[in-house]
């Protein structure tokens, strides 16, 4: 047994923290607000398939292989005592104009190439397959992907927890200095550089911006898949709760450490999500709410040790809920001497020591 320190309570820290006292490790986790943050204004979308980008290829080997953990992952965390709403809705793409539609043949045949499992859509198949689609170009169908209940997996985690005997600190730490134990982990998302050197320049607050929808009488309902669009270049996307509710996002761009929502962002999800959904003209606005996520220098988070006890968990960008799984395996194998999944490695924070040689 040993004392593993978490910094972060987000999803990945819940995460790590949980697994790590199933496998009999006393762990601390300090956080302020644990299940806030980025995590708890996420989409909630798993979907590795449809967020791959040729020259990305690590990073969807990464998701796909926490994808792969995710039904387990979820079970395992239900039998805790909290269902954390796991769902197989899959995802609907599509293009508005010839330009995104050109964007989802780049895609298509990305992932044809790989192997993955993706179906073209005319514009008129892809309504058949929503019906409350407006006039799109073209789409893309991809069937194996997940999405989960952000807000639900968070109070899950944090159950699971505290019953495994996780023990929360209120206190936010500013250094290392702060911190004695056998091993520290790293997981403060978008703040995480200011704690290590290494990663004073590799971790970014990158913000975003979502909505939250519901239907009124007579409205029509939301959508049954996850919807992703490409609205004249911009992205968005459309993820339906079991309780009704529609989480639309998300706006992403540079602005520190704001965490304070721009009329503009709610404007232009609310103006492209109208295009794609047209229905939503008629929801309630029940809640706006913005986010930082940890961007890293390549797309791929940071997972790994960096030296002295010290493992890093962070930079996971748009894929921390996907990648939790995965990540928090990779903490366990880390406490018990043993090599990672081999998905991971090229996550590992040894890279950003060879750009510093280069």
């Amino acid at each position: 047994m040993s004392e593993l320190t978490i910094i972060g309570g987000g999803v990945i820290g819940l995460a790590a923290a949980w697994r790590a006292a199933v496998h009999g490790h006393r762990v601390s986790l300090y956080d302020p607000e644990p299940g806030r943050g980025a995590s708890w204004v996420a989409g909630g979308m798993l979907a590795p398939v449809t967020e791959a980008w040729p020259g990305e290829e690590d990073v969807l080997r990464l998701g796909e292989a926490s994808l792969r953990r995710w039904p387990g992952f979820a079970a395992e965390l239900a039998a805790e005592g909290v269902d954390p709403g796991l769902a197989a809705h899959g995802t609907l793409v599509v293009a508005l104009d010839s330009a995104d539609a050109g964007q989802l043949d780049i895609l298509a045949g990305f992932l044809h190439s790989l192997g993955r499992e993706v179906e073209s859509l005319t514009g008129r198949a892809a309504r058949r397959v929503e019906p409350g689609i407006g006039s799109v170009r073209s789409g893309l169908l991809v069937p194996g992907d997940l999405a989960v209940d952000n807000r639900k997996l968070l109070l899950a985690l944090e159950h699971a927890c505290r019953r495994r005997g996780v023990t929360f600190h209120s206190t936010r730490i500013d250094t290392l200095e702060e911190v004695r134990a056998d091993a520290v982990m790293l997981a403060a998302g978008a703040w995480t550089g200011r704690l290590h050197p290494l990663l004073a320049d590799a971790v970014r607050p990158l913000k975003g911006e979502i909505l939250r929808l519901r239907p009124r009488r007579g409205c029509l309902p939301p959508p049954g898949n996850t919807v992703r669009a490409l609205v004249e270049g911009r992205p968005i996307y459309l993820v339906p709760r079991e309780d009704g509710e529609l989480v639309l996002g998300a706006t992403q761009y540079e602005a520190g450490f704001d965490e304070s929502v721009a009329a503009r962002g709610v404007r232009e999800l609310l103006e492209g999500a109208e295009r794609v959904f047209p229905a939503i003209a008629e929801y309630e606005l029940v809640e706006t709410a913005a986010g930082l996520r940890a961007g890293s220098l390549d797309a791929l988070p940071f997972v790994g040790e960096l030296g002295d006890g010290v493992f890093a968990a962070t930079g996971h960008h748009r894929n921390g809920l996907l990648m939790a799984p995965v990540t928090a395996d990779a903490v366990v194998a880390w406490l018990a001497g043993e090599a990672p999944p081999d998905e991971v490695a090229a996550a590992s924070p040894a890279r950003l020591r060879e750009r510093e040689r280069v």
